[in-house]
């Protein structure tokens, strides 16, 4: 699979409004409060213009002393591809704080739609770039992999959305939770991992690592020629979301979770 990313990054909005959405999407995030779509008072608004308010709320968060640790992609299951067509994962950034240790409590009252879904995350050793990025660049640039979970949370109302609105939302970016143990890619079969997600002790999604793009380091590989297209890449040492391996799964208060992997063990937490 060797797709290459939408060539359609143009934008539309002027600086003015990139900088009242970027306003928007912080303030939802922030304050917990879903709101309508972008796209409502802006219905021209394209791709492009979504990356750019995404981009211009990592600015501004870097600025205020935050640190990035990686990125994430999104809809990276064919299904979901050609529901919303697209032929490429969306993007989001991840933040140090954004990360929650195993076992904890995740609490929910700061989030408005909280999901959580399995996902295979990559740690770099070496830099990734350029819009020929290929599954094996990205096995070769990989230290290690560990079991995820992520929570995603969309601040739209009714977690309904389309492409542009949320990109510009950090494509749902919210909390993540790794456990299990490191191994390097050549240690196990990648793209036929076996993943159990339980809630509260009940098996409530399960798939393999197959259904993300036939194997997960493609999705990261399409990750790298996005933000090619951003002018972004990959340095070393970055910490990669590859993509659910299941259906997104609603958390509430006093709910469990427990993500089980094939040879990389599991991951789990609890809501409060």
């Amino acid at each position: 699979m060797n797709l290459t990313p939408a060539t359609d990054m143009r934008t539309t909005l002027d600086p003015a409004d990139v900088q009242a959405l970027t306003d928007r999407i912080e303030a939802a995030q922030k304050g917990a409060t879903a709101i309508p779509k972008l796209t409502e008072d802006f219905p021209g608004m394209t791709l492009g213009d979504g990356y750019a308010v995404q981009l211009a709320l990592l600015e501004r968060w870097l600025k205020e002393g935050r640190r990035q640790i990686g990125w994430k992609a999104g809809l990276t299951s064919q299904a979901k591809m050609i529901q919303m067509g697209v032929d490429v994962p969306t993007v989001g950034f991840l933040l140090a704080d954004m990360a929650r240790p195993e076992s904890s409590v995740i609490t929910t009252e700061d989030l408005v739609h909280p999901r959580v879904e399995c996902e295979v995350a990559f740690v770099l050793k070496t830099a990734l770039g350029g819009r020929d990025c290929s599954r094996a660049d990205v096995l070769a640039a990989t230290d290690f992999v560990v079991p995820a979970i992520e929570v995603i949370d969309s601040r739209f109302s009714g977690f309904r959305f389309d492409l542009p609105s949320v990109v510009a939302d950090n494509s749902s970016s919210a909390r993540y939770v790794t456990g299990g143990r490191a191994l390097e890619p050549d240690a196990l079969a990648l793209d036929t991992l076996g993943v159990v997600l339980e809630k509260n002790g009940e098996p409530v999604a399960m798939g393999a690592s197959a259904a993300v793009m036939g194997h997960p380091a493609e999705a990261v590989a399409l990750l790298v020629r996005v933000l090619a297209e951003l002018g972004h890449e990959l340095p070393a040492g970055s910490f990669v979301m590859s993509g659910g391996i299941t259906e997104a799964i609603a958390v509430k208060p006093g709910d469990f979770v427990c993500a089980r992997f094939q040879d990389l063990g599991s991951v789990a937490v609890r809501f409060g």
